[in-house]
């Protein structure tokens, strides 16, 4: 096991090492430069057909509005909450600059996944409407790039079962039983259950529950946040500046805070930007497929206000609370870090992170099972999908009661794995998705 440990150990040092992180960031700013800054110019045009995507009778399965919870209820988890808080411990206040960039170009890379993905769906045997890399990589790249779209769902269907379900049921599990004493088999028992009755009804039902839950824990989530900063308004300037100067130098250790160098802010900054915001992952356009829509642009300008919603907004608020509180210099980490911030402004604080992290993590959970249901079905057809649901319930049951530090090392690795393929694909399909965008009159000219 220990020699399994260290050779994904060093897989995970190399695709994430500097060429994965230059693809991530140029990809994005590569799509960003092409389409005009579309996602800066157009962000409250995103927000206006966000709200009039709550009811659509375009061709499609869910409203527009719903896909994007259904993306978002898979990014808005445990990458908010205890992924921040990692990567100010290993990385830095720097971390949360490098965040923000892969964020802001993100935006871009996530318009670009969700206009391929309605251009490039297909409908199947249900009637169903399918979509994401693997599809718009053999429908737009060819026959002959067929096996890269099976490899982005075989890397997907792995990954789903680290980053969205064991991880989070163990990360849930840990906090539950830390602030309210809950055994974590009954936290995993729970959630396990909670799934099954969600996945009975398939894409609809997981949509129908996003669509409730994501808003709702999203605002309350928010208003902790900036009740926290209120309380330490004097804090937030020192905390900006931490971010902004320690992005680019390296900090010292203080504390039971280790240190950090200029390149552990950025590698974890932009390992924990992506494992949040899931931009270039390819996994958010398997739902925005779905969405009842005709105008593979006007979802592509909601699907990048998932982007900005989950790390612009969310992240931002999670890591200037750590910084403001000044617990990032204790010996806290992950959760438990971001649980002792809101712990130590407010009387409830520990208590309302842990709240948050379970509804979160259930969400994504539920969010995550679609993908990998998509990328199972792709592979092996619809046959497969009720044998990867019963798997799918019992990981959360295992994950919740097992320590997954490889589990999160596997997740990280295979996050990687994941992106390339879907890189590759949005590079090469780049002239279409500015010919789409230009076709509309939004190319900036």
């Amino acid at each position: 096991m220990q020699m399994i440990q260290s050779w994904v150990n060093t897989l995970n040092g190399v695709v994430w090492g500097p060429p994965m992180l230059v693809l991530i960031l140029g990809t994005g700013l590569y799509l960003m430069v092409l389409i005009r800054f579309l996602p800066w110019r157009r962000l409250a045009t995103g927000f206006r057909l966000l709200w009039r995507g709550r009811h659509s009778a375009q061709e499609g399965d869910i409203t527009p509005f719903n896909a994007l919870m259904t993306a978002l209820s898979a990014t808005i988890g445990t990458g908010n909450i205890a992924g921040v808080a990692t990567a100010i411990v290993l990385g830095g206040p720097g971390a949360l600059f490098w965040m923000w960039c892969t964020a802001l170009v993100g935006m871009a890379t996530k318009y670009a996944e969700a206009v391929l993905a309605v251009h490039f769906r297909e409908v199947d045997a249900k009637g169903d409407h399918v979509g994401g890399p693997m599809y718009y990589i053999r429908n737009g790249m060819g026959a002959n790039w067929a096996w890269l779209g099976a490899a982005f769902a075989v890397f997907g269907a792995c990954a789903g079962f680290g980053i969205g379900n064991m991880v989070q049921s163990n990360s849930v599990a840990d906090v539950l039983a830390a602030s309210f004493s809950v055994p974590p088999w009954l936290t995993g028992a729970v959630m396990a259950t909670l799934v099954a009755l969600v996945l009975l009804g398939g894409v609809r039902w997981i949509a129908q529950v996003a669509g409730r839950l994501v808003p709702a824990m999203t605002v309350l989530y928010v208003l902790g946040a900036l009740t926290v900063l209120a309380l330490n308004v004097g804090e937030i300037p020192a905390a900006f500046e931490l971010v902004f100067v320690h992005a680019f130098t390296p900090i010292a250790a203080t504390g039971g805070f280790a240190g950090a160098a200029v390149w552990a802010a950025i590698r974890f900054g932009v390992a924990r930007g992506v494992f949040s915001n899931e931009a270039g992952l390819g996994s958010a356009p398997i739902a925005h497929a779905a969405a009842r829509q005709n105008d593979p642009v006007d979802q592509g300008m909601i699907a990048m206000l998932g982007t900005f919603i989950d790390t612009i907004v969310v992240c931002s608020l999670t890591g200037l609370v750590i910084l403001t509180t000044g617990v990032w210099t204790g010996t806290e980490n992950g959760a438990s870090l971001s649980a002792a911030a809101f712990g130590s402004a407010l009387p409830f604080g520990g208590e309302l992170v842990a709240v948050c992290l379970a509804l979160f993590a259930l969400t994504t959970t539920l969010g995550w099972s679609f993908y990998g249901e998509k990328c199972v079905e792709y592979l092996f057809g619809l046959g497969a999908v009720a044998p990867f649901r019963v798997a799918w319930v019992g990981a959360i049951l295992l994950g919740s009661t097992l320590k997954l530090n490889f589990v999160w090392l596997v997740a990280d690795t295979l996050n990687a794995l994941m992106a390339l393929p879907n890189l590759i694909a949005l590079l090469v399909l780049s002239p279409l998705v500015w010919r789409l965008t230009r076709a509309k009159n939004l190319g900036g000219d």
